[in-house]
């Protein structure tokens, strides 16, 4: 039976590879937020992290269900059971050099013992249809440095490294007094 993917119905006239993506990849929903919420702890956790891991479940369902939704969010499936073994969350930017939208990809996941099993290709292949659907230009992500396997995967897909551009944050104290 199709299922509701992103936008669309799943099924279809599709390549095989996107048949099988539409297996194992479904829009996130309400019910999900538990796993969503840990598995960004898990990521965190990876990226040496987790003391900075603050968000709850209620932001997170509030950010990703609430009147007015700032991130979405996707959920790779296990095609034997139907587990959750990784999650893709997004928002939307802009580009004023394109004049449209883009997406970026603030964390895509997938469970270690689950990792080489296509999850991850299938979430940034959904990432990627809609945007080719919505008529985005880009897609983008960050991820760090010493991330070997990432990098290596992202690479294998095409992207490339921006490396013209240093990311600059402001959090806690610094922000609070910029804004104060």
């Amino acid at each position: 039976m199709p299922r509701w993917r992103g936008g669309c119905w799943g099924g279809g006239r599709r390549s095989a590879g996107a048949v099988y993506a539409a297996s194992m990849i479904r829009t996130a929903t309400a019910a999900d937020v538990p796993a969503i919420h840990a598995m960004v702890r898990e990521l965190a956790d990876y990226e040496k992290a987790l003391h900075e891991a603050k968000a709850t479940e209620e932001q997170l369902h509030e950010a990703l269900f609430g009147e007015r939704p700032a991130a979405y969010a996707h959920i790779a499936e296990s095609d034997e059971d139907g587990e959750v073994v990784g999650f893709a969350l997004w928002f939307l930017n802009f580009s004023t050099w394109r004049g449209v939208h883009g997406i970026y990809l603030e964390d895509l996941y997938v469970r270690p013992e689950r990792r080489g099993g296509g999850h991850g290709k299938a979430l940034l292949r959904e990432l990627a249809r809609i945007c080719a659907e919505r008529g985005y230009e880009r897609l983008e992500w960050s991820v760090l440095n010493w991330n070997a396997p990432s990098i290596a995967f992202y690479e294998s897909l095409g992207a490339r490294p921006q490396d013209e551009w240093t990311v600059y944050r402001l959090t806690d104290g610094a922000l609070a007094e910029l804004g104060g």
